[in-house]
């Protein structure tokens, strides 16, 4: 299977091209688009957001990410493996967190291979989607052919903590998705967001209609949701508010 993360939106040709290369090059794949509207020119927030939409998919599969503010500059293209799973995008921080999270020893190529044709704005369809499609053909047997080894991890990410204690994503509804897998909250932890401290909940049924709560949404990141509202509008929150988490376990 080919999944594809990016900040793309449903406009425009932008998706309709890039899967049709991956469809081209790998026709007996399966292409399934994990996410088009993922933080766009933000690969941090991108990053946990990745590493959460993927962590309920346990088989092999081929992951093409692209969230790309750097397409064409000194950014390099690079190739990560986690086990059975393996990642075509920039050199930017998107993939950090996945490297981290998913276990085992990372491994790290710099794409070498470059087509006859390469836009310098679109490497998502020119150089990833094409890498992608012949790893999902051939897996690691063809990768001599695309890609160097590099003897390290991509440097300079640090300091970009396990877990993020920001909004990373809000969904049509005005939820509110938080950089921070629950299980690494603590059992008593609370969320604050300004002066507002939220009420815990299981699901939108626990609290009253209109109040504002913190749950384990289905990809077990915490989030910030109103029962039958819009949380981000009703708190004032967007995409990079911080939060306050006080006990996060581990901590």
């Amino acid at each position: 299977m080919i999944v594809t993360f990016t900040d793309f939106g449903s406009d425009g040709p932008y998706m309709g091209q890039m899967r049709a290369v991956l469809r081209t090059g790998a026709p007996d794949q399966d292409v399934i688009d994990l996410m088009v509207d993922a933080p766009a020119f933000n690969p941090r927030a991108a990053s946990y957001l990745l590493a959460a939409v993927l962590e309920p998919l346990r088989e092999a599969l081929v992951c093409v990410a692209v969230v790309d503010p750097g397409v064409g500059g000194a950014r390099r293209p690079v190739i990560l493996r986690c086990g059975e799973r393996w990642f075509v995008g920039p050199d930017n921080g998107l993939l950090e967190i996945v490297a981290r999270h998913f276990g085992g020893q990372p491994e790290w190529w710099e794409i070498t291979w470059r087509p006859a044709r390469l836009s310098a704005s679109f490497h998502g369809r020119d150089l990833f989607a094409p890498v992608a499609a012949r790893l999902a053909r051939e897996g690691a047997e063809g990768i001599a052919e695309l890609a160097a080894p590099l003897s390290q991890a991509p440097l300079g990410y640090s300091d970009w903590p396990d877990d993020l204690a920001e909004v990373i994503y809000i969904d049509g509804y005005g939820n509110c998705m938080l950089g921070i897998r629950w299980g690494q909250m603590a059992a008593d932890a609370t969320v604050m967001t300004g002066a507002v401290t939220l009420a815990t909940g299981t699901t939108f049924s626990d609290v009253s209609p209109g109040e504002a709560f913190c749950y384990e949404n289905a990809m077990g990141l915490a989030e910030i949701a109103v029962n039958q509202g819009n949380a981000a509008r009703q708190l004032g929150l967007k995409i990079g508010s911080q939060v306050d988490v006080r006990e996060l376990s581990g901590k």
